[in-house]
């Protein structure tokens, strides 16, 4: 069969349209190295160009997120109008499949890596089931290298995405990874993730181990970096902010080649920690936990959530102090979510507090609840002032240009990419128009 794998494109002029940094949808990789040899795989991302609806294949696989599903049914539609077979999965088919099954021949639920073969099978015998939805969660052990040959030559800021496990044992209130995973936590074999090192195409580039939380096993991470000093590599990761209480541990990701830990910090207020379900955060260690990493040349990109219930107005000129202050290197800034298979979206939708369930505004830059302490327009206002202040020229100089900051490693990853995003933040700006909900 001819496969065509298919990403969604965000609106045109979107936040996330305009970035400059573009990467690659890791899933599908993964199934590409799951595919059985016979079949010929194409692969269409809309992000960086159109998709050919004329390139004839025998089956569309689409991956959505919920702010993608608008135009990932449209795609689908388009391919099935046509007599091509079209199966959906992802975060949001996987937690809203009866909508996904109204708009494609067959929705897979949840993890797709031990019965993609299958799905393949049925579909080469003309009997695609409508649903699919794996017995049990993805033995780690049996995924083999991503096949990133699917992945055009040009276009993404890097490629060098490796999952080290999958899921998380926290329960977020916000987030969709234990929605999908369940709260498991599964380490991948360390021998399978060093095959994969040695499997890149492009090494010895920047690596980015794109698991949700890199160190919920601690014996297996230490197991990891022990083998990662051999290779001399540059990587990233994600991390709770516990990683700078193990200071072995962080002079171990320092010498393996670590550059940069993503960390969710979430807020600057104890009372909304308490309601998103984040214990392991203690905001009288925030500046600590960040200079600890610092000190061992790693940046820190944050990630703060903005709409929670107990933010005010006050909340914005407080984040960025403290982001000044501290020297974050990079930051997430989102606006509030409330996805579909969260915990947020159920207590707000049973709060009467979802103004709409139009998928595609859930694009983390627009306000699509009736936030508690903020009005609508406030935490619209509010996003934008965060994001602008903080991808500012004078913030990136108070931020990165200090005597204790200039000479970090960490720079060569952070430095561009907070100067990349100055211009089009500003962009998406401009661009932006507010939905007018009240």
């Amino acid at each position: 069969m001819r496969i065509l794998f298919v990403i969604p494109g965000w609106p045109q002029k979107s936040f996330w349209d305009v970035l400059y940094f573009k990467f690659p949808h890791l899933s599908i990789a993964t199934l590409a190295g799951l595919t059985p040899p016979h079949h010929t795989l194409s692969f269409a991302d809309e992000n960086l160009q159109p998709v050919d609806f004329n390139s004839a294949p025998d089956l569309v696989a689409i991956t959505i997120m919920t702010p993608l599903a608008p135009r990932g049914y449209k795609i689908a539609n388009r391919f099935r109008k046509m007599g091509i077979k079209v199966v959906i999965g992802g975060i949001h088919a996987s937690n809203m499949p009866e909508e996904a099954m109204s708009q494609a021949d067959s929705v897979v639920i949840g993890e797709a890596d031990e019965i993609w073969a299958t799905i393949l099978h049925d579909a080469e015998q003309g009997k695609l089931k409508p649903l699919y939805h794996q017995s049990h969660y993805t033995r780690m052990e049996l995924i083999p290298p991503a096949d990133r040959s699917v992945y055009p030559k040009k276009g993404y800021f890097f490629e060098n995405m490796i999952q080290t496990t999958r899921g998380c044992p926290y329960h977020c209130e916000f987030c969709s990874v234990t929605a999908f995973f369940g709260g498991t936590y599964r380490p991948r074999p360390v021998e399978m993730i060093l095959k994969e090192i040695e499997s890149l195409r492009n090494t010895p580039g920047y690596i980015f181990f794109a698991d949700d939380n890199f160190i919920a096993k601690p014996e297996h991470t230490h197991r990891l970096l022990n083998k990662l000093k051999d290779y001399r590599l540059r990587w990233v990761c994600q991390a709770p902010i516990t990683i700078a209480r193990d200071k072995a541990m962080l002079k171990s990701f320092a010498g393996a080649g670590c550059h940069g830990i993503f960390i969710g910090f979430e807020s600057l207020n104890p009372k909304n920690l308490e309601i998103m379900g984040k214990p392991q955060n203690n905001i009288d260690f925030f500046e600590e936990s960040i200079k600890r990493i610092h000190d061992n040349g790693i940046g820190v990109y944050g990630s703060f959530v903005f709409g929670y219930d107990h933010d005010t107005v006050s909340v914005f000129d407080q984040f960025l102090e403290f982001a000044n202050r501290t020297m974050l290197d990079g930051a997430f800034m989102p606006i509030l979510t409330p996805f579909p298979g969260t915990k947020i979206y159920k207590r707000l939708k049973a709060e009467g507090r979802i103004l709409t369930e139009d998928w595609s505004y859930y694009d983390m830059a627009t306000v699509v609840y009736r936030p508690k302490n903020l009005k609508i327009d406030e935490l619209q206002e509010g996003f934008w002032k965060i994001n602008k202040g903080f991808y500012s020229i004078p913030s990136i100089f108070k931020r990165m240009f200090r005597i204790s900051s200039i000479k970090r490693r960490s720079n060569i990853i952070f430095m561009p990419m907070n100067f990349g995003h100055v211009p089009a933040v500003r962009k998406a700006y401009r661009t932006f128009t507010a939905p007018g909900f009240t």
